[in-house]
């Protein structure tokens, strides 16, 4: 099989720096998997996803060990202008994304550096502006959007491009919570409808948890577990977890004292399914 996404084996020294930031990191994302990468700060979720568009090797310089590919791609040999065609990144602050002198220009500008017809840089913005329903913002500077404004323009942006494998680095992190809702159910509707490939750094797990296909939870530059929420979630000790644990599954955790769960629930309506289908509806 071959997969969007293989780590073999991989460690990364940041030059000057004895410690790896991960050690033997091994990883296989499939095409159109929706993955959560999450851990405490420091864990080395931000180099993982360096590694996925070729910021780690070609301009974050250290020894590097093993063996990354995308889409049988080797990252050590591919030019990261070769690699932006199958990976977008979206990092957490948009400013460092933002440049020109519009929204226009921004999400323009990458398809004229694809070198695409004006015909199809035409098709592909007037699809992404309905999709991100970004028409009255479009002849406004950047430096004047709302920070949730400038997340959805910088993933607009990279979305534009259409690339395989959309890597998001903490996009909800200073966004406020109706508007962090706003940018995840995008980020979700990208992965359902467009088929994209998301790779997901976040710390609000209550908003991400429900839609993911798998949870990679990191710490001391190591994988410690990768698979189902659920799974995870069944399995933690949430005294001991270094991770921001949804309220649900606290409330679950505290509840199932109590109550004999078939399943541990993700979201508010699963957890009220769960205790109407054992003791009765509650009015």
């Amino acid at each position: 099989m071959e997969y969007a996404i293989l780590i073999d084996n991989v460690s990364f020294y940041y030059e000057g720096s004895d410690e790896p930031a991960i050690k033997n990191i091994s990883l296989k994302i499939k095409e159109g998997e929706f993955v959560l990468i999450t851990g405490p700060s420091g864990c080395g979720k931000s180099t993982l996803c360096r590694l996925l568009n070729g910021l780690i090797p070609h301009f974050y310089t250290g020894r590097l060990e093993g063996n990354v590919k995308i889409y049988n791609l080797d990252t050590r040999k591919t030019p990261t202008h070769i690699l932006a065609r199958y990976v977008g990144m979206v990092f957490q602050n948009p400013e460092n994304q933002l440049f020109l002198s519009s929204v226009r220009k921004e999400i323009i500008f990458g398809l004229e550096n694809l070198g695409l017809s004006k015909e199809e840089i035409k098709k592909r913005f007037n699809r992404i502006v309905k999709l991100f329903n970004l028409e009255k913002i479009l002849d406004k500077p950047p430096y004047e959007l709302s920070g949730g404004q400038q997340q959805k323009v910088a993933i607009a942006a990279v979305v534009a491009m259409e690339p395989k494998i959309l890597v998001l680095d903490e996009p909800t992190s200073n966004l406020d919570p109706v508007t962090a809702q706003e940018i995840i159910t995008i980020v979700n509707e990208l992965n359902k409808v467009m088929k994209i490939t998301i790779v997901m750094v976040e710390h609000r797990l209550d908003l991400v948890c429900p839609l993911v296909d798998r949870i990679i939870v990191m710490k001391n530059g190591r994988i410690i577990y990768d698979g189902k929420p659920k799974e995870f979630f069944r399995k933690v000790k949430f005294e001991t977890c270094e991770i921001n644990i949804p309220k649900v599954v606290e409330a679950y955790s505290k509840l199932r004292n109590y109550i004999n769960f078939n399943n541990v629930p993700l979201s508010p309506n699963e957890l009220a399914n769960e205790i109407k289908s054992k003791i009765g509806r509650i009015k």
